[in-house]
């Protein structure tokens, strides 16, 4: 499967507000490959680097030094920007820095519309996207009196409009409560099924990357873990020393191996820890 995403020797470093010292580099040598139609997490600390990563997935930011390469092109050549926010879309953690119009349906249709799309176009995007999304509804409602949960789904419904072949994920649901984080992990998951968009997920949630294809875990800007999630977080002494959790069902499966039982620890979900739990305890279905 060809690569949409692909980083080599990826360097970024911030220079300090007032133009004085460099401060401590974001990105280190970042070497990552992001297949079509794949749903991959990024994992880290604050100040991990991942969203510094995700920025250069869109062009936002360029690199110091080494290469992104988006959809066939180069990101650090200013004239491909377009063409890589056409096929790769940004939706962040406050939807409120997303939103730019009084009216959800002509705030889903800016991005179209900026890229010259047909009046008649632009209205079958900005309806099957706010349909998707679960929003169609209110579609003449002003954003600001929406939840913050619809307010996320208008700001993906926003990405959707461009028709992108992957969309990146920075902690979208970091400012949401469980009903609207279990809304948005919905949308994405229907994004991988029903229309292969590939999906990036940043997120500090561990249940969200439970169905994720690979996740790619980053400390002090470099990648220092790649795995599917089972191998990820079986790994539970080496996740927490990097200021990350586990999954609840993992947590629970090490602790009762501390307690002296022997259990699997790629029990990623509450059905298979129940039924590895019954298992070792000679209860059969």
């Amino acid at each position: 499967m060809a690569a949409i995403i692909q980083t080599s020797k990826l360097n970024h470093t911030y220079a300090a507000v007032d133009g004085g010292a460099v401060l401590a580099a974001a990105l280190r040598g970042v070497d990552i490959e992001i297949k079509k139609g794949e749903f991959v997490a990024v994992l880290g600390h604050n100040g991990s680097g991942k969203s510094t990563l995700a920025r250069h997935f869109n062009a936002m930011l360029k690199p110091d030094s080494g290469t992104v390469t988006v959809a066939g092109f180069d990101a650090s050549d200013g004239k491909n920007a377009i063409e890589i926010r056409r096929r790769v879309g940004m939706v962040f953690q406050n939807p409120d820095n997303q939103i730019v119009a009084n009216v959800v349906e002509e705030d889903v249709a800016f991005a179209p519309e900026n890229l010259g799309a047909e009046p008649s176009e632009i209205r079958r995007r900005v309806d099957d996207a706010l349909r998707l999304v679960g929003m169609y509804e209110y579609r003449t409602h002003a954003p600001h009196l929406l939840s913050g949960g619809q307010k996320q789904r208008v700001a993906i419904a926003g990405a959707l409009a461009m028709q992108p072949e992957c969309i990146v994920f920075d902690e979208p649901t970091a400012m949401l409560d469980p009903r609207g984080r279990a809304d948005v992990v919905g949308i994405i998951n229907r994004l991988r099924e029903e229309r292969g968009v590939t999906v990036v997920l940043i997120t500090h949630h561990m249940d969200e990357v439970i169905d994720c294809d690979r996740v790619f875990v980053m400390s002090e800007g470099e990648i220092v873990k790649t795995g599917t999630p089972g191998e990820i977080f079986r790994e539970v002494d080496f996740i927490r020393s990097l200021g990350l959790d586990v999954p609840d069902t993992v947590l629970l499966m090490s602790e009762l191996n501390r307690a002296g039982w022997n259990l699997p620890l790629d029990a990623l979900t509450v059905e298979d820890a129940a039924g590895t739990i019954a298992l070792a305890l000679g209860i059969r279905a």
